[in-house]
């Protein structure tokens, strides 16, 4: 392509000249239909779907997202940001590396589409000139936009004007396309003028040593988007990022001046200097003098060699973890370089829900075998379990909310009296703390160690005996990470207290699980909470028979139902919740019916599930109506030495694996759990 045709291109729309700032923010903004409001953790903000594309994407970090967005849009519109590096700060294992990766592809993915596509040239037949030796084909080390090329094509700004103009761009198009003006770097401008005097300055001629090529889009070249990882402070050095003068082109190149002898690709910028990210993975690790380095880089958006400069458009994006950031910071001589960075604290999911997801990835999604390749089975209840148990060591300790009041809020769910203004103003009060440690979330097991205790998880003999990944288990293997990997003293001994409930909230699924076998009804205990929840709504209809008969639409299948008023069923569930008077149970029926309210408008489906005291109350009236109680169904399921209690058992057995999703090792085990009194909460 000539320069005449691509800039033909710019001007009719079907290629774009943008920085690298307007092109990611285009990327997330461009579709408004991928935007969508979401309330998380009581307040109302933005989630952005093209960071929850594919099978493996970005799961939570809302808050960071957002910031990431802010920042981009504001450098897109000329404001400060454009002369900062981004920076996320956090404990390891909390997601920053992975969401960088997912943002460079997804922008690989955004400029392989033909219009977004970024150009650069290169200078051709330079033998003819005779002072480059062998090489008659030299491109812009970092990948100049076309557009650059020609805003600096003649000596004159205003003949550069011109020539636009006379292509056709409008005045007002012209000043949109010069507030993206740089000078071209110092070797394409160095044989840019040896091609204008070899041409005595006649434009036409000049252009003929000009030719557009596409930069290349290969994550594997660095060219787009580009890593620097912080290496030894040995071996490292500004080489790796800016480049070095080159022996190879010193032997062919005969005037010494001449800046293409320095070989800028060697380096990290100037491959993703044309429109494109550089992601500097643990900024604060590396050395002073590269630091530095990455100071005037961000701040002048240059690479300067012996004096010799070269203008690059990216978008610096960097991590760090909290031990590196605040050690860098306590050296007062480095404020400068941090100063010129939007430091953003990401924090760990703290939304049990959430955490599912992320479970999944740590758990894998390919078919598990064992070491003697035989399928592994997984528990129903190991991705619960997980996600509860690491969620819980990531939430602080509250004087006003209980941990697991926190995690419930925290996922939208019902937490009895208290609301989510109350996680609101706790959450509040701890991101006011100086300490970043101490602020909501920044705390607990992250999702590395939570891989490390599905690995061993994996290699317990247990699991490969029984060819199942049993969820108890996962108990075990977090303890172990937490005595291994954790230094503190007093984080330790909060992560295990953690463990300790989160084994609690894991008993109570196991309670649900028997309810189900039991009644062999994968959704037994559903329907009866539901069942109480129609009766509670429907004992002051207006439309209730002398039978005690409410019909009622179900908002779920739209359906007519018809359910019996039973006042003595529900008073047995009430006083399992502790509710003696009249007073305290018409006011918990008021919260349901609140409650009920509230929630099917926004979700038809919502079951009432996440009340755990009401599923509890609810499984403990039913079995005690049907066995005398869960202590006698423990008896039953414990002691098989008669034929009726060996029945139950086997007929249970049968259930959970054919209806509700175990193996016989997880059913057994799980079954034997119920029977023991072990961490009952």
């Amino acid at each position: 392509m000539t320069l005449d045709e691509y800039i033909n291109q710019v001007k009719e729309g079907t290629k774009v000249f943008e920085n690298a700032f307007q092109a990611v923010a285009r990327m997330i903004l461009q579709d408004s239909k991928m935007i969508e409001k979401v309330n998380v953790d009581g307040r109302t903000t933005f989630d952005f779907k093209i960071f929850r594309k594919g099978r493996k994407h970005i799961i939570g970090m809302y808050d960071e997202i957002n910031s990431f967005v802010s920042y981009v849009k504001d450098a897109s519109e000329g404001g400060s940001s454009a002369e900062m590096a981004f920076v996320l700060v956090g404990d390891p294992g909390n997601g920053k590396t992975f969401f960088v990766d997912y943002l460079c592809d997804a922008y690989r993915e955004f400029l392989s589409e033909e219009r977004n596509r970024k150009h650069t040239f290169q200078y051709k037949n330079l033998d003819k000139i005779g002072t480059y030796g062998q090489f008659a084909t030299i491109g812009s080390q970092t990948y100049e936009d076309p557009v650059i090329l020609a805003m600096n094509l003649y000596e004159s700004t205003d003949q550069n004007k011109e020539a636009l103009s006379s292509a056709g761009f409008s005045d007002r198009e012209i000043d949109t396309l010069y507030m993206n003006y740089r000078p071209l770097g110092a070797c394409s401008s160095f044989i840019l003028n040896d091609i204008r005097m070899y041409c005595d300055n006649d434009i036409s001629r000049i252009k003929e040593f000009i030719e557009i090529v596409p930069v290349p889009i290969s994550g594997s070249l660095g060219t787009i988007t580009g890593k620097y990882s912080a290496r030894d402070k040995i071996t490292s050095s500004a080489v790796d990022l800016l480049g070095e003068e080159s022996i190879q082109r010193l032997l062919h190149i005969r005037e010494t001046n001449n800046p293409y002898r320095f070989d800028l690709r060697r380096g990290a910028l100037a491959r993703v200097a044309g429109g494109g990210i550089h992601f500097s993975d643990e900024i604060f690790k590396n050395k002073k003098d590269l630091v530095q380095v990455y100071l005037g880089v961000i701040q002048n958006r240059n690479i300067e060699i012996d004096g010799y400069k070269w203008p690059i458009d990216t978008l610096i994006i960097a991590t760090s973890n909290n031990a590196e950031f605040n050690r860098f910071v306590a050296e007062k001589e480095e404020a400068p370089i941090v100063d010129r960075c939007r430091i953003c604290y990401v924090a760990h999911n703290t939304n049990y829900l959430l955490q599912k997801d992320l479970t999944g990835y740590a758990i894998g999604s390919t078919a598990k075998t064992t070491l003697t390749k035989e399928d592994l089975h997984q528990d129903p209840n190991l991705n619960y379990a997980a996600s509860v148990a690491v969620t819980l060591t990531r939430l602080p300790r509250s004087e006003k909310l209980t941990p697991i009041e926190m995690m419930k809020l925290g996922a939208g769910e019902v937490a009895g009296e208290k609301s989510i203004k109350t996680l609101t103003e706790v959450i509040d009060d701890l991101n006011n703390e100086p300490d970043i440690t101490k602020r909501f979330g920044q705390k607990g097991l992250g999702q590395r160690n939570l891989g490390r205790a599905m690995q061993l998880l994996i290699e317990m003999s247990e699991t490969n005996e029984g060819k199942c990944m049993y969820a108890e288990g996962i108990f075990k293997c977090l303890e172990r990470i937490v005595l291994d990997y954790v230094t503190d003293t007093n984080d330790r001994a909060k992560y295990l207290e953690d463990l300790k409930i989160a084994k609690g909230l894991y008993r109570e699924q196991v309670m649900v699980a028997i309810f189900n076998a039991y009644m062999d009804e994968p959704q037994a205990i559903r329907k009866d909470v539901m069942n109480y929840v129609n009766m509670v709504i429907g004992v002051d209809a207006e439309n209730l028979g002398p039978d005690n008969m409410w019909k009622y639409t179900d908002p779920q299948t739209g359906e007519l139902k018809a359910v019996k008023i039973d006042n003595k069923h529900m008073e047995s569930i009430e006083d399992r919740l502790g509710l003696k008077t009249k007073e305290q149970k018409e006011t918990f029926r008021n919260s349901i019916r609140k409650i009920y309210g509230q929630k099917v408008s926004v979700d038809r489906n919502y079951d009432f599930m996440d009340n755990l005291n009401l599923v509890k109350a609810v499984t403990d009236v039913k079995l005690k109506s049907d066995v005398a109680g869960a202590g006698s169904l423990m008896g039953a399921l414990a002691n098989r030495t008669n034929e009726d209690n060996q029945k139950l058992y086997d007929r249970m057995i049968d259930s959970m694996i054919n209806k509700i999703g175990y193996c016989r090792t997880c059913a057994q085990k799980t079954i034997e759990y119920f029977c023991t009194q072990d961490s009952e909460s």
